[in-house]
């Protein structure tokens, strides 16, 4: 690796700001390469952090963080800020087990002023930001550093609509234009940056003033970019939201970066830079193939990255094959993704069936109700959307779909743990915020077979549905070309025990049987969240000492409290033990580690019932989850 002495020497942005203009550019060379070397060995996001290099050198050079507050948008892209902000040294446990976060978080540094991993929260939070220092009567700024991706959400647009009406509040958004987001970028706004950009008329009236003499026609010049500006781009939409719009200036030139932020941090009122850069700048294979370097894992820079060997198929490449199927069966058959092409595993479907693909950007409120339109006209959408992200659609859900019972199926990757990614990317609560919801159906799925026998269970049922599935691979079970579906409402006893019997939802199915072999206890298979099977609940009950319902996903409110319920209802009154996640976000590492520690194992899961009740008779004690 080459020489970084320069970058050494920095602790903090105090140690940056004192360097000279001329070390800047070194700099900027020897924190690239820190950024691809780091995460070369531990993966994580590369494409989007080689992207924001200069920006962010730029941004704690001119202002004075972390007084003056920075709030990046999405989170993925702040390596280069972590770096220069005192964690250089922990960037070998970047999204590690204990280690730091692979996004911003207020109790790692001052630095990371808000926490984002969703995308599109930054110009609120940064004007939130801005209102109370001037609420306080404190001078200081508000940045936002925003992709191009993230400002498809409606969330985006709602802020610059609020932020547009304080004159004197000081707010910089950023908008880091890098024609790119995790899938290919989409939409209207999409084509109008790109509009902007190409327009060489335009680009030559920006420089006209640099090559004629001052005076006279200096002004004249001055007149001439601004009506070249009206012709090619009439009524700048984001002047016309009440911003001071300069730009597109170019993201990686820090000669043009650093002077610019200078004089807008002179500025009052709400100020919007432009500035484009390039995801993977620097690298070549990254700039080249930019949406296959956004996450790797581990790889060898001077080779890139080699194709993954073939092992177990992924839930995702399940639901992705199972889609194509399908609508291959079925005309009506629709699939829409809130700009997760590839993570929700619809590039097959895209390339097969692109008039019946919909990527409807960064905008999953949208994408929900969008769906219930088509529902409503005969089609028969399915939503993938990653558990996390269907909580930013949750009232579009219940309005929209439930409320008038709309055919929509809803494929809910990225279910429970998710790993590197963290407590902002872990599916733990869908369970108990979709059972909750009238009309409703939600199953979990155990192995990759039975998720596709779900997803066609709830194509084909006449209103909303859900299935859950987890990140990753499964147990290795046979999915065939089938499309059969699960009688819906229905579990199934796994295995015969005596005295305890364990009802397992989806994943946790497999370290419940090896509970159960341990304890001789029963497993159920339970299947549904909703409508939960309530014939095996009180079968079960009335043959059993003591009942252990088993979920990856919050406790509270959850799989295992719609059995209670269930057995109240019944007036069955029976020890029971509810284990799941715990009452507390969790943070990333080893998934498999992770459920360990929660006691989600197979040795969790009969230690839990061994300390509740004993070897012996179940014993009425009270649970100390």
């Amino acid at each position: 690796m080459q020489n970084m002495d320069l970058l050494n020497s920095i602790n903090g942005p105090a140690d940056l700001r004192r360097l000279s203009r001329a070390e800047l550019k070194p700099l900027a060379d020897e924190l690239r390469a820190f950024v691809l070397d780091s995460v070369s060995k531990t993966g994580g996001h590369l494409s989007s952090n080689l992207g924001t290099v200069e920006l962010t050198i730029a941004l704690h050079y001119v202002f004075n963080t972390p007084e003056d507050r920075v709030v990046w948008d999405v989170g993925h892209q702040t390596y280069p800020h972590k770096i220069l902000t005192g964690r250089r040294d922990q960037m070998h446990t970047l999204r590690q087990l204990d280690g730091i976060s692979g996004f911003p978080r207020r109790d790692e540094s001052p630095f990371d002023t808000f926490g984002t991993a969703h995308s599109s929260t930054s110009i609120s939070a940064a004007l939130g930001m801005a209102l109370a220092a001037r609420t306080l009567g404190q001078q200081r700024h508000a940045i936002a550093v925003i992709g191009d991706g993230a400002m498809t959400a409606g969330m985006a647009f709602e802020a610059l609509n609020n932020a547009g009406v304080h004159e004197d509040v000081n707010l910089l958004v950023i908008l880091n234009d890098n024609d790119m987001s995790i899938s290919p970028p989409v939409g209207a706004l999409n084509r109008y940056l790109a509009r902007l950009m190409s327009g060489k008329f335009y680009a030559t009236a920006k420089n006209v003033g640099k090559s004629v003499l001052p005076g006279p026609m200096l002004e004249l010049a001055k007149r001439l970019e601004e009506h070249a500006k009206g012709m090619v781009v009439p009524a700048t939409m984001f002047e016309e939201f009440g911003f001071n719009y300069i730009g597109p200036i170019d993201g990686h030139d820090l000669d043009s970066l650093i002077p610019t932020l200078q004089n807008l941090r002179q500025l009052k009122g709400p100020q919007f830079l432009h500035v484009v850069t390039k995801k993977g700048q620097g690298y070549k294979l990254a700039e080249a193939d930019p949406v296959l370097y956004h996450g790797p894992g581990k790889f060898n820079p001077a080779e890139g990255i080699k194709p993954a060997k073939q092992g177990k198929q992924t839930y995702t490449q399940v639901f992705g094959d199972w889609l194509c199927d399908m609508a291959a069966q079925d005309k009506r058959l629709v699939g829409i993704t809130p700009a997760m092409r590839e993570g929700s595993g619809m590039v097959q479907f895209e390339q097969r069936y692109p008039e019946r693909y919909y990527d409807v950007g960064i905008a999953e409120q949208h994408a929900v109700t969008f769906a219930a339109g088509m529902a409503c006209e005969g089609l028969k959408p399915v939503v993938a959307i990653y558990s996390t992200f269907l909580q930013r659609g949750y009232d579009q859900l219940i309005h929209d779909v439930a409320l008038q019972n709309l055919d929509v199926t809803f494929a809910l990757d990225r279910a429970g743990l998710v790993g590197a990614d963290g407590a902002t990317h872990a599916g733990n609560y869908d369970m108990a915020y979709l059972r909750c919801i009238p009309n409703m159906v939600v199953m979990a799925a155990s192995d990759e077979s039975e998720c596709r026998q779900m997803l066609s269970t709830a194509f084909h049922h006449k209103g909303p549905a859900a299935v859950r599935y987890p990140r990753g691979a499964g147990i290795g079970a046979a999915t065939g070309p089938g499309l059969d579906t699960i009688p819906i409402g229905t579990g199934e006893l796994r295995r015969s025990g005596k005295g305890i019997v364990i009802m397992a939802f989806g994943t946790m199915l497999a370290p419940a049987l090896g509970a159960g072999e341990q304890l001789n206890a029963s497993v159920a298979n339970m299947r549904f969240v909703k409508p939960l099977d309530v014939a095996l609940v009180q079968q079960l009950a009335a043959t059993h000492d003591a009942i252990v319902t088993v979920e990856e996903g919050c406790v509270m409110g959850g799989a295992g409290s719609a059995v209670a319920e269930a057995l109240a209802q019944a007036g069955i009154v029976k020890p029971i033990l509810h284990l799941g996640l715990p009452d507390r976000f969790i943070d990333h590492g080893d998934v498999t580690v992770l459920l360990a520690r929660c006691g989600l194992d197979a040795a969790g899961i009969a230690n839990s019932i061994t300390q509740r009740f004993g070897n012996g008779e179940p014993r009425l004690v009270v649970n100390n989850q």
